[in-house]
């Protein structure tokens, strides 16, 4: 029994033993974890500790370079704006000085102001006394001149009104009497005056068959009849047509010569009369002159009516008809005005059919477009605006009127009709064969063109070809590009324009030669 209890005790005895030593040595296995976990943690901590260091002192860097820039934008924000501070105290010092002279100014004008109003306020009053002095004075008189003339102002101021009306009128009848007179006497010399004028206007370069008119004779014993006893029948004949007879050695014929186309079919017309009756004095000249003159008016108004017949256009007024009827004795360039005015008018309907626009009013505007040309030699002006004169005179509408009178842009052109016009002015102008000058006239041109031409650097040759609508000009090659190529046609064209009168368009070509050169060895 004790031996069990022992036994028992003893095996109690090491079961407590047993615990004991397995707690105490879970506890130092516990506590070498918990001081390897509080090595583990203080080691975080550690590092912790350093990576805030390291954040913080990386936060204050940055903070201080903020910092600092923040300082140096202030600074120079400052700095702007002290500047412009300047700036504006030296602008509005300077305005406060521009002021304090104005006011000083505006003071002193305020005060001269004053003294002259002052002096002109003692003037008037000065006046004002010896305007009334002048009164009662003038008042005093004209009592004493009513009591002598035994009139009152009023019969008085009547009967010198009527003596002057009187004498007025006796002096405008003098006037216009003397007028009258002087007049007359002078209506020939004036007559030849504008004949003068126009012919100064009109000679310009014609060729010759343009300016005469030559006269068969039946035989040359007429020549002297024509001339009659001591030239009175050639005197008279030039004094009623305004022409010159040109009688030489040419075997049956007599030349009449003169810028006036009407004027010289008037004589010519008159002299193949007086020929063919044979019956040539003074008075037979110019009864046949008068009737010549109302032949020829007569063809003028076929011509017009023809005209506007070809061209198609109705309700032309009948002064206006009469008018292109008179182009017919008129040449541009030796082209004659009126087969201009009716190729224009035709070009005229043919492109505005085509562009869709009215082309009867585009004929009527080609029609009429140089219709100034059959008065400009009597009224001065461009003939643009004299025809667009007349055609507004003669009821034309304003299209029409604006057309005539851009056709050569005295006026800017407004629509498609005025552009249209000058188109086929040109056109009619410039082709081949329209218009002729004289050689001198022709060789001058040409001259002048190869001449400017030549007159710039680096141009080896020129050559004035196509009638002188067209020149060539060859460049040195070593001593240009092709952009100079490009602005000598340039500059070229715009002194053509600058120096030359001339018909049409003339074209201007420049020829530089591209030389590549190699050896073979």
């Amino acid at each position: 029994m004790t031996m069990t209890i022992l036994v028992v005790v003893t095996a109690v005895v090491m079961a407590v033993i047993g615990v004991a030593a397995g707690y105490l040595i879970r506890l130092k296995q516990a506590q070498g974890k918990l001081q390897s976990m509080e090595s583990l943690s203080q080691k975080l901590l550690d590092d912790a500790r350093r990576e805030a260091e390291t954040l913080k002192k990386e936060a204050l860097l940055q903070a201080k370079d903020q910092l600092y820039q923040m300082k140096l934008d202030f600074e120079a924000e400052t700095k702007e704006r002290r500047r412009e501070y300047n700036h504006w105290e030296k602008r509005l010092a300077q305005k406060e000085d521009s002021q304090d002279k104005k006011a000083e100014a505006l003071t002193s004008r305020e005060q001269e102001i004053a003294r002259r109003e002052a002096r002109i306020n003692e003037q008037e009053k000065a006046i004002a006394t010896q305007t009334r002095q002048a009164e009662e004075l003038l008042a005093q008189r004209k009592q004493k001149l009513e009591e002598v003339a035994g009139l009152t102002e009023a019969e008085a101021k009547e009967q010198l009104i009527l003596a002057i009306e009187n004498e007025a009128k006796h002096e405008a009848a003098r006037k216009i009497k003397l007028i009258e007179t002087e007049t007359k006497e002078q209506a020939k010399k004036k007559a030849q005056e504008i004949l003068a004028l126009a012919c100064k206007r009109y000679a310009g370069d014609y060729v010759q068959e343009k300016t005469v008119s030559v006269i068969n004779l039946p035989n040359d014993e007429m020549k002297g009849r024509i001339i009659g006893r001591e030239g009175r029948n050639i005197r008279a004949i030039e004094a009623a047509t305004g022409i010159d007879l040109i009688i030489d050695d040419t075997p049956e014929a007599v030349i009449v010569s003169g810028f006036n186309p009407l004027r010289r079919e008037i004589a010519r017309l008159s002299l193949e009369r007086l020929i063919s009756d044979g019956r040539i004095h003074p008075a037979r000249i110019e009864e046949v002159v008068k009737k010549s003159t109302v032949e020829v008016e007569g063809q003028i108004k076929e011509a017009g009516e023809q005209a506007t017949f070809d061209v198609g256009v109705h309700g032309i007024n009948p002064e206006l008809i009469k008018l292109i009827g008179r182009l017919r004795f008129r040449s541009s360039y030796a082209q004659n005005v009126l087969e201009h005015s009716v190729e224009v008018a035709f070009l005229c309907g043919i492109m505005a059919s085509e562009l869709g626009i009215n082309p009867r009013h585009a004929k009527r505007a080609g029609l009429l477009h140089d219709i100034g040309k059959a008065v400009d030699h009597e009224v001065e002006g461009g003939h643009a605006v004299i025809g667009a004169d007349l055609a507004k005179r003669y009821g034309e509408k304003p299209h029409i009127v604006h057309a005539i009178a851009a056709h050569h842009e005295d006026v800017p052109p407004e629509g498609v009709l005025d552009v249209l016009v000058q188109a086929a002015d040109a056109l009619s102008g410039a082709r081949p064969g329209a218009r002729r000058e004289m050689l001198e006239n022709y060789v001058k041109r040409l001259e002048d063109l190869e001449r400017i031409a030549n007159s710039f650097d680096g141009v080896n040759k020129s050559y004035a070809i196509q009638a002188g609508r067209e020149v060539r000009i060859v460049l040195e090659s070593e001593k240009t590009t092709d952009e100079q190529a490009l602005m000598t046609a340039r500059d070229v064209a715009r002194k053509i324009e600058e120096e030359m009168m001339y018909p049409g368009q003339i074209k201007v070509t420049v020829i530089r030669e591209t030389r590549a050169v190699d050896y073979a060895k």
